[in-house]
């Protein structure tokens, strides 16, 4: 999959571009706050159908603006595809494929893979089980159609319980029903999820590897309560009498987690800023690789801001593999204009050099 084209209005600080990429490395160099993020945000919009930074779509909009627009003309190796959003205030999204609207937004997730690395990631680390899980859904999402469905289905049936509870509404036969629901749809969520990590497993630590010269050892381990055996229906009507009195569901694969360590110890106590952003690195490009073997398709890859905190030896080890590995089209934005073009200019990557500046894109 590769992006050729992106037409930008008002989108964030940026109000218009129009703007053809490289089919192998893009670099975005600019200031803090000059737009870099906005771009690639805007490039993971047209694959996601939301921002990854803020997902009230009317925030996007730039100060004083009444809609944005985005459009991405994409190529794969059996065709061209046009994807468009536009957003207006007050107004029903739009969102569409060759200028046919999309009857449900999930139709379009998996279309156009993308993986994106950024410094929001270190919320996976230092943040509550929710990221994890996104983490972990947001992948098997890309690929596999009747998870997603199954998962949002969890989540409106899990809404629905929670509602009961807080309005105390004790009706057992109803109770049981919508748990029997949840235990079949978090059955299969449990079982994908761990199909998932056990592929999933083996790649990150053979990154992580690398990355690192072997001087670290790292491991990931996924954590329910589903993993006894017990049906999840069981475990909800135990709890019942004391989710009624706490307000809230308090039993469920909603409540999952992934357990992350360096060196067997927990990485959010003892790694550093630098090992963090190594561990990151390597989840990140083990969900490119994986998803790619899976779908069939090669995604487009973000990396955002992330060489600060690594030393020369990792830093020229990412570069190292995201060449030696033709990953793909890549897009890159950072603060130094010095190092990273003179890192291309020794390789014999296809490039093109982007300055941002308060909004505006110009090419290099």
């Amino acid at each position: 999959m590769q992006l050729n084209r992106l037409r930008i209005i008002n989108y964030k600080n940026i109000r218009e571009a129009d703007l053809e990429f490289s089919e192998g490395i893009n670099c975005l160099l600019g200031c803090n706050g000059a737009g870099k993020t906005n771009v690639l945000d805007a490039i993971y919009y047209l694959s996601f159908c939301k921002s990854h930074s803020n997902p009230i779509d009317t925030q996007n909009i730039t100060h004083d603006e009444e809609f944005f627009m985005l459009e991405g003309n994409y190529k794969t190796a059996d065709e061209e595809i046009n994807i468009y959003c536009g957003v207006k205030k007050r107004h029903k999204k739009q969102f569409k494929r060759d200028k046919k609207d999309y009857e449900k937004l999930s139709e379009h997730i998996g279309l156009i893979p993308l993986v994106m690395i950024s410094p929001s990631d270190e919320e996976l680390i230092h943040g509550g089980s929710e990221e994890r899980r996104k983490f972990i859904d947001g992948f098997i999402s890309q690929y596999n159609k009747k998870y997603l469905q199954t998962l949002l289905s969890y989540k409106k049936i899990l809404e629905q319980r929670n509602s009961m509870l807080k309005e105390l509404q004790n009706d057992g036969l109803l109770f049981d029903v919508i748990e029997e629901q949840m235990s079949v749809h978090g059955a299969y969520i449990h079982q994908e999820r761990k199909k998932f990590i056990e592929q999933f497993l083996p790649i990150f630590q053979n990154f992580h590897q690398t990355i690192s010269s072997g001087k670290e050892v790292v491991q990931l381990e996924y954590k329910s309560q589903l993993d006894n055996g017990e049906e999840l229906s069981t475990l909800l009507k135990a709890t019942r009498e004391r989710d009624f009195i706490l307000g809230y569901t308090s039993k469920g694969i909603h409540k999952d987690d992934l357990e992350m360590t360096l060196d067997s110890m927990p990485i959010k106590r003892t790694g550093s800023q630098g090992q963090n952003k190594t561990f990151l690195i390597a989840l990140k490009l083990s969900q490119f690789n994986l998803l790619e073997k899976i779908s069939g398709k090669r995604p487009i890859l973000l990396f955002d801001d992330m060489f600060d905190k690594l030393d020369k030896e990792r830093a020229e080890k990412i570069i190292s593999i995201m060449g030696g590995n033709h990953l793909g089209q890549i897009f890159i934005s950072d603060t130094d204009r010095v190092s990273l073009p003179a890192i291309l200019d020794e390789s014999s990557y296809k490039y093109k050099l982007f300055t941002v500046e308060s909004g505006e894109i110009s090419l290099k």
